[in-house]
């Protein structure tokens, strides 16, 4: 099943002389967007991964003649999972600055990764996107009005990666989402934030998908864990920056109340906090129907 994203058409996105820069979770259909794009572009484009190692000396070489060797005669340059090669914002900046008219695309699905690698050296020089899991406006493309109230209970408990949404079953959904969890989300934050147990990661995640939509302290958070308060800072700052939950700040007319009022989390996407609890029941049988 083909579920077309709102950033379907990245012309909209691309200007000569500018990096797009594409944030988001791993699986969420950066890879899919950006292939799409090409095999409809009229451009001469170049598709490269940051996975290869050639590509990671070349583009975090700062080598101005070698990587103008690399992309010229080509009016595009495409480059998934960009994160991965160090240097990457000078190896882009180059690019952009010394050959005209080029247009370039870079994905990563660590915002906290890659935005600290393209930050400085693109300042004025790029456009950032950022793809969730799919949204109820993108399934309006594939379903009529009904249709999506029949399936909004199975959007809720399964969430919205669009593998999951294509599956055909629940289990399968299941293992999609465990796959997704345990695979690419944590495994993402063990490697990038140097954090050594993951069980750590997933008692906290646990903690905060019972208290979605409460103000969450973290003081009593680093309590029930077992851990300081600095740390559980530092995890919860890793799962905004890799797309796990989002902070929701408190309101108050008055700002410097504002400043001290305790947070709420959400997480992006409600398969993935099922998927942490390992709930996946019906609403009928749930008592946190609730926070979904």
């Amino acid at each position: 099943m083909k579920i077309p994203r709102i950033y379907q058409d990245l012309n909209k996105y691309l200007k000569p002389n500018k990096a797009l820069i594409i944030y988001g979770p791993r699986q969420v259909g950066k890879t899919t967007l950006l292939q799409d794009f090409l095999a409809a572009t009229k451009l001469r484009y170049k598709l490269d991964s940051g996975d290869n190692i050639q590509t990671q000396h070349i583009l975090g070489s700062q080598d101005f003649n070698l990587i103008r060797e690399y992309a010229q005669g080509y009016e595009l340059l495409a480059i998934d999972e960009a994160q991965r090669i160090k240097n990457i914002g000078l190896g882009l900046k180059i690019i952009v600055d010394q050959m005209p008219g080029i247009k370039v695309i870079a994905t990563g699905s660590s915002s906290f990764e890659l935005s600290g690698q393209v930050g400085e050296p693109l300042t004025g020089r790029k456009t950032t996107l950022t793809l969730y899991p799919v949204s109820q406006i993108e399934l309006s493309n594939l379903y009529n009005p009904y249709e999506i109230k029949n399936k909004l209970e199975e959007w809720l408990i399964f969430g919205g990666y669009p593998e999951v949404v294509a599956a055909e079953d629940k289990a399968e959904r299941i293992k999609l989402l465990e796959e997704i969890v345990q695979a690419y989300l944590l495994k993402d934050i063990l490697n990038l934030g140097k954090v050594k147990s993951a069980k750590m990661l997933l008692d906290l995640l646990r903690l905060l998908a019972f208290q979605v939509g409460s103000e969450v302290s973290l003081t009593e958070l680093a309590r029930q864990i077992g851990i300081d308060y600095k740390t559980v800072a530092r995890y919860l700052d890793l799962f905004e920056k890799s797309f796990v939950i989002y902070n929701l700040r408190g309101f108050s007319r008055n700002l410097r109340k504002e400043i001290t009022k305790k947070s709420k989390y959400y997480f992006y996407d409600n398969g993935v906090r099922n998927a942490v609890i390992s709930n996946f029941n019906k609403l009928e049988l749930r008592n946190d129907a609730g926070m979904l």
